[in-house]
C-alpha cells in the first residue's frame, strides 16, 4: 500500500472506524448549508436568534444544540428539521459503512478511512444485486 510521513498501511488488516459524534456531523452539515448560501456566521446566527460565537461552536461540533435550537438553525438556513436530520443520519450511515485500514507509525496503530471507489454508471433500468 505504501508509506506516508513515517506511516505505513498494513494491507488486509482492517478495523471498524469509530462513528462520528452526532454533534460533529450536524455541525458539518450546518456549515455546509450556510456556506452554500454564502451566508456569514453573523447573518445566520441573527436569523436563528443566537450569537455568532455559539453558531461557530455548533458548526465545529463543540456544542450540542437543543432540539429548539436545531429547529431555529434549520429555519434560518431555509430547510426543515426533518431534512437536516435525514442528511446528518445518511452521512453517519455512510461513514460507519466505510472500512478502515490500520495505519502503523512508530509505536502505535491508528484506524484511517480506506479510499472509496468512485460510483459506477448504471443503466437506468438495471437491477443491482448485492454480492
Amino acid at each position: 500500500m505504501g508509506e506516508h510521513k513515517g506511516l505505513r498501511v498494513i494491507p488486509g488488516r482492517r478495523e471498524r472506524r469509530p462513528e462520528p459524534l452526532w454533534r460533529e456531523a450536524l455541525g458539518e452539515h450546518l456549515r455546509t448549508l450556510r456556506q452554500q448560501q454564502r451566508s456569514t456566521l453573523v447573518d445566520t446566527a441573527g436569523r436563528a436568534g443566537i450569537s455568532p460565537q455559539y453558531l461557530s461552536e455548533v458548526e465545529r461540533g463543540r456544542k450540542e444544540p437543543s432540539s429548539e435550537m436545531i429547529a431555529a438553525l434549520a429555519g434560518a438556513l431555509g430547510t426543515s428539521v426533518g431534512e437536516l436530520v435525514g442528511r446528518v443520519a445518511e452521512t453517519m450511515r455512510r461513514r460507519a459503512a466505510v472500512p478502515a485500514a490500520v495505519v502503523v507509525g512508530g509505536d502505535r496503530a491508528i484506524a484511517a478511512p480506506m479510499p472509496m471507489a468512485p460510483p459506477r454508471a448504471v443503466a437506468p433500468n438495471a437491477v443491482l444485486l448485492a454480492a
